[in-house]
């Protein structure tokens, strides 16, 4: 117990314990690269600001999913961004899974140029800015993620993506989902 309080003390009077946010919240559910749980989107290497923003729209009702409203409902600006940032430092996944089909990937690269996703997602499908890293992504995440933009269930800072995936079908759906989660 005495061991626990100094070392509890020690922490404190260093500063330590300000060497960011504790995100094994975050990385239980979302892994600590790549997600493991179905519907849950892995967050490694997403873009501070994407984060930052995410958990904004989270606390103040914007977007909803359980349990993630009530996670960021006592979060101040300062945590958000903090939380953003340490996410951020997370290494991106890799796709481990079965290989792409060459079909649906070509199919997936021509609706990525008709839709010009790499203007806003990047070259690489990295993310940048406040536009999240999409490629090796979870594909089920990806999938209804495109759905929902697409009923406008789901919105963001910029009505975009709604116009975008209002645009294309349940095919392009499950291929641009196939190929841009198995991309490197």
């Amino acid at each position: 117990m005495r061991v626990a309080l100094a070392l509890g003390l020690l922490v404190a009077l260093t500063g330590a314990a300000d060497a960011g946010p504790d995100i094994s919240v975050c990385t239980d559910c979302h892994g600590a690269s790549a997600s493991a749980t179905e519907g849950i989107p892995s967050l490694g290497g997403m873009p501070a600001i994407y984060v930052t923003n995410q958990l904004f729209m989270f606390r103040e009702g914007q977007r909803k999913a359980d349990p993630m409203n009530s996670l960021a409902e006592p979060m101040t600006d300062e945590d958000l961004q903090a939380y953003g940032a340490a996410i951020a430092a997370l290494p991106p996944p890799v796709y481990q899974g079965t290989p792409a089909e060459p079909e649906r990937v070509a199919r997936a690269d021509a609706a990525i140029g008709k839709h010009r996703c790499v203007s806003c997602h990047g070259a690489d499908l990295g993310g940048d800015k406040g536009v999240p890293r999409i490629k090796a992504q979870r594909e089920d995440y990806l999938a209804k993620a495109l759905a929902t933009y697409k009923t406008s269930e789901r919105a963001g800072f910029d009505p975009q993506m709604n116009e975008v995936a209002g645009e294309l079908s349940a095919s392009e759906i499950a291929d641009l989902a196939h190929a841009i989660a198995r991309r490197p």
